[in-house]
């Protein structure tokens, strides 16, 4: 009972008042299964992209932090392949920093922070902590690469569909307006419109 009443007012709050560039929402009327976008930070080479998150609450919620990884692929030392995230504040005691007065939207802004400042002394992906760490140039590459190519895609998808739907009106605008001047020319043909 006091997970789903934290929940439903966290949910409040995260649409009211979403910390900026971050959004949550529950998936399919699942209180304990949610989904996160985080907009990737200006001067990083995640800047421009669209990171969503799968966000697992537990039964003993808020005693027990939530279950969070990464859907879109990023390049970072603290988060590996399987999207999985090192965080202090997704761990209990004495590993971690968990505590019940932590919340969801606290936790998206350590992420987001996270992907503002890794964390090279406690990593997933010792190759990219190493990179950070003593090849940064190689490392902010590769990032706004990976930025470019898996967090971009929705973006980009949506754009080439907004252009081929404006494309297509444009042409049957052009059709009508032929249709219609021809029609004002020779009145005896009637254009059905």
């Amino acid at each position: 009972m006091q997970r789903s009443t934290r929940l439903k007012r966290e949910l409040q709050l995260l649409s009211t008042e979403p910390p900026p560039g971050i959004s949550c929402w529950q998936t399919e009327g699942q209180i304990d299964d949610l989904r996160a976008q985080i907009v990737g930070g200006a001067n990083t080479p995640y800047e421009g992209g669209l990171f969503s998150l799968e966000i697992k609450v537990p039964e003993r919620y808020p005693f027990e932090p939530p279950k969070m990884r990464f859907l879109t692929p990023i390049y970072h030392p603290n988060i590996d392949n399987a999207g999985r995230i090192c965080l202090d504040a997704l761990k209990l005691p004495p590993k971690g920093a968990w505590k019940p007065s932590l919340n969801i939207a606290t936790v998206l802004s350590s992420i987001q922070l996270l992907m503002v400042e890794p964390n090279p002394d406690d990593p997933l992906m010792a190759d990219i902590s190493s990179e950070y760490k003593y090849n940064k140039q190689v490392y902010l590459e590769k990032a706004k690469r990976w930025t470019e190519k898996h967090a971009f895609q929705q973006n980009k998808g949506l754009e080439e569909t907004e252009g081929k739907v404006q494309g297509k009106l444009d042409k049957t605008c052009r059709k009508r307006e032929a249709l219609h001047s021809e029609g004002l020319r020779d009145d005896s043909k009637k254009a059905c419109m």
